[in-house]
Order: structure tokens, then C-alpha cells, then sequence
């Protein structure tokens, strides 16, 4: 069994008692509107499941800003990565680059220096100044759902105006029918129900605001320029129906305008939240593109990325078509 480790910056992290019913959290959180019963933590957490041993991965969050949706895809990952959750505070005044130095330092606190970064949706926007800070060593990217620049930024602008329209006693009410359905077909999966429950609970009035605040951030943002100057090995996940970030516009300027792009993967059985939707797919599939990046590497002069040459040129195509990278003749086993 893989060793499994909870570690909270800011606050003491407790799995909730399965025992506790969805309606019972709902029918709370109906009583809380304007007066939260209990505080709320604003720090930026971060938990770990696996060993050091194992290569790490980091997931951060995408719009709802926590670890709650994530449980099936973190359970596909199990004995195969080392991966690390963030939760983010519900800031109404952090700028992209707050969140990614908050991130850095969480990692820093905990001994990790280096990894491969994994950013959903909004966090994708976090990634991007990871990667032009560099004080995280980022062995390479997936993007879930992931942009440089949103493709519809009035869409996103208007959600942030219903966001500010709507009430946590509508938001509640709609949580409650999904609760419903999400515990029929979860009913033999105790993790999932309680994931439910904690994702439910932590639905509140700040918690709206601050996804508003995200909004905005996603609406100014613009990495375009940065993207095309790194060159960090890139990956990118995305659902066929995926009204919220479309790939028919993301994929292609990806493809055009960023060198570090290795491969744009589509799954077909899946919408915007990929992770969550197909997550035994998507595990396999970051599992390959973090062992194939690792072979490539290898394959690299004295063990560096080049920009140009027939190795690389190789590793990228191998990439492309889906295959296993290239094996060095036995002469060159020391590398390995």
C-alpha cells in the first residue's frame, strides 16, 4: 500500500466522517447565508499522498479553488506519482502572481523544490508565472482545461457579473439537487461521498466572492508573450465538449505560438472538468507524458533540452504520434 501523508499550511487538515449525510450539510449551509456558524480557514493549504521516492506531481485547483473534485483522478495516480494538493484561500485581493508565490513557498515549506506541475483551468493562469518566476523547478506542465489567454473573455467577464448577482441561497439550492444525483451514483464510494460533502460545505459567501475575484483575474490575464518564449515541456488535456475553455481555439495557437507544447490530447468522453470526468484516462495519460519527458531527457547532450537537432527532433515526432521514445544503442547504456 502506498504511504499517504495529509500536511496543511494554516490549518490542521481532518477527513470528514462519512457518517454525515449530504441533505445534513446542505440543510447547514442553508442556515449559514449571512452568518457563517464557524470560521473559515484563508491560508493556503497543501497535502501530499505517496512517498518522496516517487516523482511528484502538483495539482492546483481550477475555479472553485480546493481539492474536493479531485479524489478519483488522485486515486488512479496511487503508487505512481507523489502527488500534492492546494487549496487556496479565499483571497478577494491576490493577483495571479500572489498566487503563484503563495504556492511556491507552501512547496518550499514542505521540502519540494522541483516537480511537474499540473494547473486545471484557472490555475493554468497560475503555472504560467510559476514558469517565469523559476523558483519552482518545473520538470514539465499539464494544462487541464488549461489557456495562455481565455478565447472568450466576454463570456468570462459575464460570468463574473452573475456571480455578483447570484445568491448562496440559490447557489445552495442548485448544489442540492446535483448532491442528490452525485449520491445515488457515488453510494458505494464512502471517499466520494465525503469529498461531496466537504466541496458542499465550503460553498459560502466568501467562497462566491472569492470565485468571483478569480473571474476577473481570468478575464485581464494574458501570458501570450511568456508562452512563446519558454520552453518547458508542455502538455495539455481537454474535454470533446468543453464549452467553457473551447481546444478548437486554444489547441491551435498552442500548436502555432508556444515551442514547449509536446502534445494537445483530446478525450472524447469527457467536458471541461477531465480530471473529474474521465479520470482514469487522464491519469494514464499524465502518467505517460511524465515517463516519456524523463526518457527524452535522457536522450539530451549532457542531459539538457536542446532547442534544435535530430534527438530532439525525434522525441518530438515519437511525441506526436502517440509512440514510445527512441532507446540509445547498449554503447550508450551509461546514460540510463
Amino acid at each position: 500500500m502506498v504511504a499517504q501523508s495529509a500536511l496543511t499550511i494554516g490549518l490542521r487538515w481532518t477527513p470528514r466522517l462519512h457518517s454525515v449525510s449530504i441533505p445534513d450539510v446542505i440543510a447547514a449551509s442553508l442556515t449559514m447565508t449571512h452568518h457563517a456558524s464557524r470560521p473559515m480557514p484563508e491560508e493556503l493549504q497543501i497535502r501530499t499522498h505517496g512517498p518522496d521516492s516517487l516523482r511528484t506531481l502538483v495539482y492546483l485547483p481550477g475555479l472553485h479553488g480546493d481539492w474536493t473534485l479531485v479524489g478519483h483522478f488522485r486515486r488512479a495516480l496511487a503508487g505512481r506519482v507523489r502527488f500534492v494538493e492546494i487549496t487556496y484561500p479565499r483571497t478577494l485581493a491576490w493577483s495571479l502572481e500572489d498566487y503563484a508565490a503563495g504556492v511556491e513557498q507552501a512547496l518550499a515549506e514542505q521540502g519540494i523544490f522541483a516537480g511537474w506541475l499540473l494547473g486545471e483551468s484557472f490555475s493554468s493562469l497560475v503555472v504560467w508565472p510559476m514558469l517565469a518566476r523559476n523558483r519552482f523547478q518545473a520538470h514539465g506542465v499539464v494544462l487541464s482545461g488549461g489557456f495562455v489567454r481565455h478565447p472568450m473573455r466576454w463570456g468570462v467577464r459575464l460570468a463574473e457579473c452573475i456571480c455578483g448577482w447570484i445568491s448562496l441561497d440559490l447557489l445552495v439550492r442548485i448544489l442540492f439537487g446535483y448532491a442528490r444525483l452525485a449520491r445515488f451514483r457515488h453510494r458505494h464510494s464512502p471517499e466520494t461521498l465525503s469529498a461531496i460533502q466537504e466541496f458542499i460545505s465550503r460553498r459560502t459567501e466568501l467562497d462566491l466572492k472569492a470565485a468571483q475575484h478569480r473571474l476577473h483575474l481570468v478575464a485581464q490575464a494574458d501570458f501570450c508573450p511568456l508562452a512563446q518564449q519558454l520552453t518547458v515541456p508542455i502538455f495539455a488535456l481537454s474535454g470533446l465538449f468543453d464549452p467553457i475553455v473551447p481546444w478548437l481555439w486554444t489547441r491551435p495557437w498552442l500548436k502555432k505560438n508556444c515551442p514547449g507544447l509536446r502534445e494537445f490530447k483530446i478525450i472524447w468522453r469527457s467536458d471541461h472538468n477531465v480530471l473529474g470526468n474521465a479520470p482514469e484516462i487522464a491519469a494514464e495519460q499524465v502518467v505517460r507524458w511524465m515517463t516519456q519527458s524523463i526518457k527524452c531527457s535522457k536522450l539530451q547532450t549532457g542531459g539538457r533540452r536542446s532547442e534544435a537537432g535530430p534527438t530532439s527532433d525525434l522525441c518530438s515526432l515519437t511525441s506526436a504520434l502517440g509512440l514510445q521514445p527512441p532507446v540509445l544503442p547498449p554503447n550508450n547504456a551509461p546514460l540510463y
